[in-house]
């Protein structure tokens, strides 16, 4: 029996963005949702972090169950095929940007992005406080912070508006995170498929 206290995973996602406010060298927290859920998937060979334990799943549920404008399940186009695809494009694109840039701004050939952007291009037009002094932090590691959180704020709208639309957990089925498990998950069984099949005509 799940356990009620994963009921309030949510609470971690709106701690992550507020500590961002606090300051921004937070955002490094965001590579745990993208580490995790592929330890996880190792050492369980199920999605136990998509399944139970991913906290923007729990805001998404927490937020709209039973308030979604259509109540309905998303067209099969949105949920499925293509889509799957762009999306992991997307974060497959966004992960190449956010280390080239990185290494750029360590070796001194650009300037640290010191502003959110949702999907990559467009900037926010307002600057977040900053409430903690951590003193002289190195630029790439400002960079490389506000790269996550923004890639973190730009996967989390999307899926409060398909919340808001759809049924809450809409963005789980075009989620990279989801897409890539699900693609291990396959490998995986047609090793053990294999296996079986080897040991069965030994």
């Amino acid at each position: 029996m799940k356990s009620k206290s994963l009921n309030y995973l949510y609470i971690i996602t709106i701690v992550f963005f507020g500590l961002g406010f606090f300051n921004i060298i937070f955002g490094w927290l965001g590579f745990i949702c993208l580490i995790l859920p592929f330890v996880l998937l190792y050492k369980d060979r199920k999605k136990t972090w998509c399944q139970g334990y991913c906290p923007r799943s729990s805001l998404f549920q927490n937020a709209f169950h039973g308030k979604s404008l259509i109540k309905k399940a998303a067209p099969s186009w949105l949920t499925k095929g293509r889509t799957k695809w762009f999306v992991l494009g997307y974060f497959c694109i966004n992960l190449f940007i956010l280390t080239m840039s990185t290494i750029m701004v360590s070796r001194g050939v650009r300037a640290p992005l010191e502003r959110i952007r949702f999907l990559l291009l467009f900037q926010i037009p307002w600057n977040i406080p900053q409430i903690l002094d951590f003193g002289s932090i190195p630029g790439w590691v400002v960079h490389l912070s506000f790269r996550v959180y923004s890639m973190m704020f730009t996967t989390t709208v999307i899926g409060l508006v398909l919340a808001g639309i759809f049924k809450p957990r809409t963005w789980c089925t075009i989620c990279p995170v989801n897409t890539i498990s699900d693609l291990a998950l396959s490998k995986i069984k047609t090793k053990a498929d294999i296996e079986i099949k080897r040991k069965g005509v030994v």
